[in-house]
């Protein structure tokens, strides 16, 4: 195998393990604890309103936007090392 094909390898693979670290805090935040933790949170106040309400309803909205910072930032990282960055 060349040593390119070797780089590419490792890059998609970076990228696809980040890509799944992402799917799960967001599963964890939207469906754990907006759904599924729900009745749990309630009597956790925040804002007013309990912290499973909130979590369904703004919540996993602003933990999604995190990630999609968190993923751009951490995938011209990658770029960089990688060498396949965009000037």
């Amino acid at each position: 195998m060349s040593t390119e094909t070797t780089s590419g390898m490792a890059y998609w693979k970076a990228n696809v393990r980040l890509i799944s670290i992402s799917l799960v805090i967001w599963a964890v935040c939207s469906y754990g604890f907006g759904i599924i933790l729900r009745p749990a949170l309630s009597g956790i106040k925040i804002g007013g309103t309990d912290l499973g309400f909130w979590f369904a309803q703004q919540g996993s909205m602003i933990v999604f936007l995190v990630l999609i910072f968190f993923y751009a930032y951490k995938m011209n990282q990658l770029d960089r090392q990688f060498d396949v960055h965009e000037d």
